[in-house]
């Protein structure tokens, strides 16, 4: 952690106080305003016999409301975009900040913009669209985004902050992942440096959790919950067939969470192949040997794969999406295939049923724990940006709501660590062999 700095920057000076009534003392039944003296440590974890000094830039800031904000609230402009692919729960935020942002702030101004950052581009001429508590009301019952969503346009940066200045936005919620917060950041480092007083408040999305520093993203657990759906559905099929298998594939471009997750939750999973646990397909310690044992063993087998397996062997170059994502290639396609051919070449006759829930599940409508926390996450960055904070996205550590810079935020992504316990239990759940590899060296 002494590597980053989590100190949170702000416009200025708060000389306003909130509109929102709120309690400064313990013991008077009132909720309290949150002060810029707490804080939580990133890890709870301690060693005995050890006194380190902690600094100022290695707590997390506690989000909430503070009793004195920057802005005066009936001269705010808010802007609300989202960025990037579907997830559940992102209509839920947009109508948290837009219902916290007219109900608690009374600020009326809220301008949604349309279809990601190129919503703000002149040549696209996507109108924006005006938002309050009506329009709203019913959105979290809906998958998708009220607002659309697109993947690149956050390099025109010059343009973007162009047309923020036209709009004369005093705020912008930026609801999108990784790429979608560094083109956040760069954006708010251009509203620096034309001296305008502009707040950039991320909300983090992705359906994959792999944000850093953050214990879950928004929409994971709907994701995992309609994942669980699909893998009783390919454990039914895999059990009505002699030498059945069902071979899943989830979301998860570098980081397995969701198929491990999803592994945990439903109890009928005996084998997960993700990014972060290297192992081999041929061999006599290959994933196909352990495959064959299985079906000798029980004649049924159910696999969940996470999409980014086996990239480094199918792609021949690489191509990056509109978004600076890599194009990956199928893997779960080419993993159905190798696993017929093995089968055929041992003269062994399978059953085999591949499934790809991926839009289905991102495109669902939020659950009512995704619903919970994005409600809480979308008031969370509104009580941020009217406090006059920026750069930050807020997020769920260690069951606190906290700021976290945003270059902190998009230093690196999240992993299921191969020596951790998520991943010890999920061998406990599978019973899969700890390492599929032939040769391994430390």
């Amino acid at each position: 952690m002494e590597d980053f700095d989590f100190t949170i920057e702000d416009l200025g000076k708060r000389n306003n106080k909130s509109p929102i009534e709120m309690s400064r003392v313990e013991g008077d039944m009132m909720a309290n305003y949150v002060t810029d003296d707490q804080f939580i440590c990133m890890s709870p974890s301690v060693s005995l016999g050890k006194q380190n000094e902690i600094k100022r830039s290695q707590v997390l800031e506690c989000a909430g409301p503070r009793e004195m904000i920057y802005f005066m609230p009936a001269h705010v402009h808010a802007g609300i975009i989202s960025c990037g692919g579907l997830c559940p729960g992102i209509n839920d935020v947009i109508r948290a900040i837009v219902r916290c942002l007219w109900h608690r702030y009374g600020v009326h101004r809220i301008t949604g913009i349309r279809y990601g950052y190129k919503g703000f581009l002149p040549e696209y001429q996507y109108p924006p669209r005006e938002l309050n508590p009506e329009n709203v009301d019913s959105i979290h019952k809906l998958g998708g985004t009220f607002l659309g969503s697109a993947r690149g346009g956050g390099k025109e940066v010059e343009k973007i902050v162009d047309a923020m200045e036209q709009l004369n936005l005093n705020m912008l919620f930026t609801i999108g992942g990784d790429g979608t917060q560094r083109g956040s950041l760069d954006i708010a480092e251009e509203v620096e440096r034309r001296k305008l007083k502009i707040a950039m408040i991320g909300v983090p999305k992705t359906v994959d959790n792999d944000f850093a520093f953050i214990q879950k993203s928004f929409g994971f657990d709907t994701a995992v919950a309609k994942a669980v759906d699909v893998v009783a559905s390919a454990h039914m099929e895999a059990t009505s067939q002699m030498n059945g298998i069902g071979l899943v594939k989830l979301m998860g471009r570098e980081s397995g969470f969701i198929a491990v997750h999803t592994a945990l939750a439903s109890h009928e999973v005996n084998f997960v192949l993700i990014p972060e646990v290297p192992f081999n397909l041929e061999g006599e310690n290959g994933f196909f040997h352990h495959l064959e044992q299985r079906l000798r063993r029980r004649r049924h087998a159910v696999v969940i794969i996470a999409e980014g397996i086996l990239q480094e062997q199918l792609l021949t170059e690489r191509k990056m999406d509109a978004g600076g994502n890599l194009r990956m290639a199928d893997s779960g396609a080419y993993l159905r295939d190798r696993i017929l051919e093995y089968f055929a070449e041992k003269k062994m006759d399978i059953t085999l049923k591949y499934i790809d829930p991926s839009y289905i599940v991102r495109s669902a409508p939020a659950s009512p724990v995704d619903s919970v926390y994005c409600e809480r996450l979308g008031n969370a960055a509104v009580h941020a940006a009217m406090a006059g904070k920026t750069k930050l996205i807020v997020g769920l550590v260690n069951n606190e709501f906290v700021h976290i810079p945003m270059k902190a935020a998009v230093s690196h992504r999240n992993r299921v660590n191969p020596e951790g316990t998520l991943w010890r239990d999920t061998l406990d759940a599978t019973q899969q062999p700890p390492l599929m590899v032939n040769q391994f060296s430390v």
